[in-house]
């Protein structure tokens, strides 16, 4: 080959591996991977993009009018029970109503579930009516467990009526440095209140938002 073809050649994969590790936006409704982590879109309504970047790193915008929900985040296709997940909330802001949680789901029994460390100004989940069932210390915090009920609602079978598995922490966990949920400290927990899952399906570190104005930035790794 001579030198013209191989400048050539080495300039072509220099580019291919730039434009590889490029920014992706996303505004519609959807799952993939990028860069061998899985990643989530999901909005009801209201304007709201995610662009995943590299090493699990994931930003989102949000304006969400009255009762519109989004759900974005970036994780792993097959959720575990046993993984202990690092991650770094550069930013958080959340507006009214909003959480930075784990978050996923199981099958037989459908089943939502969250591990929330932080959320907004106006609303802590699950509610001010919800009654706490226990608690677990752990990650350097402690966090109230809660189990809800959503009837007829949105759900990754389609519409149907489910149960919520909530660990929420006592207060919010700041942003700017690494975290750790070990998640099978939660899942022993809730077991022991009588609350299985069943088979994991996708499992997300998520930035959710409920007819509030917010943005994150929001870097995901396995411990």
């Amino acid at each position: 080959m001579n030198r013209r073809a191989l400048a050539g050649g080495v300039l072509a994969l220099l580019l291919g591996a730039s434009s590889s590790a490029a920014p992706v936006e996303v505004c519609r409704n959807g799952t993939g991977t990028h860069r061998g982590l899985f990643y989530t879109f999901w909005k009801s309504a209201g304007d709201a993009c995610m662009t995943l970047a590299e090493r699990g790193r994931y930003t989102s915008r949000y304006r969400l009018g009255r009762g519109e929900n989004l759900v974005v985040g970036v994780g792993w296709r097959k959720g575990s029970s046993r993984r202990t997940l690092g991650y770094r909330a550069a930013a958080f802001e959340a507006g009214a109503n909003s959480y930075l949680a784990l978050y996923g789901w199981s099958t037989g029994p459908l089943i939502e579930y969250y591990v929330v460390d932080s959320w907004g100004s106006a609303f802590k989940p699950p509610g001010p009516d919800a009654r706490a069932l226990g608690m677990v210390a752990t990650d350097g915090g402690t966090y109230d467990i809660y189990r809800t009920r959503r009837v007829r609602q949105p759900s990754i079978r389609g519409t149907a009526t489910f149960d919520q598995y909530w660990s929420v922490r006592r207060s919010r966990r700041p942003t700017g440095g690494d975290a750790t949920i070990t998640f099978a400290n939660h899942v022993k927990a809730w077991r022991a209140l009588g609350m299985a899952l069943g088979r994991m399906n996708y499992q997300v570190m998520a930035t959710e938002g409920f007819g509030s104005t917010g943005s994150s930035d929001v870097t995901v790794w396995r411990e």
